[in-house]
């Protein structure tokens, strides 16, 4: 009787089912990098036109935070890919036990990324509260001041 491993036997197709996973989920980090790149340069420009700002000061820390997060999300999604094909190789040339546990290094890899990545749009959604939140109280304000000018007079009437 021939002993079983306690892992599946993987084809040469498994892990090459995750290359384009990876790819547009690297794309999709791009993406988001580029997006909050983007957001720096223009609160930057504001900054510099009036640093007093709080919203401004908050928006900065929080995007400092996403583009750190965004740059392990990238790292460990390069490294998946990286075990990915490393798990091939070693499946061409019939290392079977060795494969099976670059491919679970592959899917943890993978796993990490897309944590971090919900850790970050989580992050992202409070930046957009902020915002909201900032529109917000100008709005009351703005209110404020026109139901003050609309108001009639008790001495009017």
């Amino acid at each position: 009787m021939e002993s079983q491993s306690k892992f599946m036997e993987l084809q040469l197709s498994t892990p090459a089912l995750l290359f384009s996973a990876i790819t547009l989920m690297m794309l999709a980090f791009t993406n988001r990098f580029l997006a909050v790149a983007n957001l720096i340069r223009g609160l930057h420009k504001k900054y510099m036109e009036n640093p007093d700002q709080d919203i401004i000061i908050d928006q900065i820390k929080n995007l400092k935070k996403r583009v750190s997060m965004i740059k392990y999300m990238q790292l460990c999604g390069v490294l998946s890919f990286l075990l990915c094909v490393i798990c091939m190789y070693l499946i061409f040339i019939e290392a079977q036990p060795v494969a099976d546990y670059v491919f679970i290094g592959s899917m943890f890899t993978l796993l990490i990324s897309l944590a971090i990545s919900l850790v970050e749009i989580l992050i992202s959604n409070q930046a957009i509260n902020l915002e909201l939140k900032d529109m917000e109280d100008h709005f009351e304000n703005r209110k404020s001041r026109l139901d003050s000018w609309f108001k009639k007079d008790k001495n009017d009437a």
